[in-house]
């Protein structure tokens, strides 16, 4: 096997573990290119194509996360992951680790680890890297590596919702909430709401946000229900789709441009949190995407006209 081939058999874990650490599929994307070109470059023969692949996107991610923290905390309103439609990487013997961590909620959680932190995490809790091979990829002794876990760990597992729905469960609620929000249905969406539960969304500043965070099933029922039904009447369409792993929606223009995206996280036979990212730049690997200041204004030409 040449390294074309070793790197092309690898790149769905390489993607993988890049993605969890840095929460944009762009920046992965660049990640796992930057580990070929330096693994291309190697004069020295490598002894396994696996364990330097790994260890050089999961340090290139760390040097990108580092400097991303910075730009985040100067981001405009909720900073949210950017979407993913379908992990690459598949391991029928850890499927629940992997679709776990890359829900908007995990990547979230993540966030508020250090770049160390996460790492580690994602190379020994979710892919089941040894704690040597783990050292090896952050350039740390074992012995800190496990104590840099223990802090994960923690911090995950504190951060985490008891009683998370299962898969089916959240399947079933997911299809009554799409129907609920397509007949703007005030009472059937509030009806599927937790009690705490809030929707927040991600514009960053470049397109006009659904709600920057609302709390409460009152407020966020009547908030879908007003808007929603307004969007179908200038052509607005949504598909439904699983996204970072949990039940969600892509929303498309008349002319099938992408708007924005919509995920449910539930929890105890509710829904918990509601996501929403319609800031462009996080979407443009989903496909052509869609003027949403363009359809805000006919939102609000359409809303004066039913007055």
């Amino acid at each position: 096997m040449n390294k074309v081939e070793e790197f092309e058999e690898l790149r769905p874990l390489l993607f993988s573990i890049a993605y969890r650490i840095l929460g944009s599929v762009g920046e992965a994307e660049d990640a796992v290119q930057e580990a070929w070109l330096r693994f291309d470059g190697s004069e020295a023969r490598v002894a396994s194509a696996k364990a330097f692949l790994s260890a050089t996107v999961t340090r290139i991610s760390i040097d990108v996360l580092r400097s991303a923290r910075v730009r985040r905390e100067e981001y405009v309103g909720p900073w949210l992951p950017e979407p993913l439609l379908g992990d690459p990487y598949q391991d029928p013997a850890r499927s629940a680790e992997l679709a776990d961590s890359v829900s908007t909620a995990a990547l979230l959680l993540l966030e508020r680890l250090s770049p160390l932190e996460r790492s580690v995490f994602v190379l020994r809790e979710v892919f089941g890297f040894g704690f040597d091979e783990v050292a090896a990829s952050v350039g740390r002794s074992e012995t800190a590596c496990r104590q840099l876990l223990v802090r994960a760990r923690r911090h995950m597992r504190d951060g985490r919702p008891r009683f998370e729905a299962d898969r089916r469960e959240r399947q079933e609620l997911a299809t009554r909430f799409f129907e609920a929000l397509k007949d703007g249905d005030v009472d059937g969406l509030r009806n599927l709401l937790a009690a705490d539960v809030h929707l927040i969304g991600d514009s960053g500043g470049k397109a006009p946000r659904l709600a920057r965070t609302v709390h409460g099933p009152e407020n966020v029922s009547r908030l879908l229900a007003s808007v929603f039904p307004l969007m179908a009447r200038i052509d607005v369409t949504f598909e439904p789709h699983e996204i970072n792993g949990r039940p969600g929606a892509l929303f498309h223009d008349r002319e099938g441009r992408v708007l924005h995206t919509l995920t449910l996280d539930t929890r105890a036979s509710r829904i918990q949190t509601i996501h929403s990212v319609i800031n462009p730049d996080k979407l443009t690997h989903l496909g052509p995407v869609a003027d949403a200041w363009a359809i805000d204004r006919e939102l609000k030409r359409t809303r004066a006209r039913t007055r």
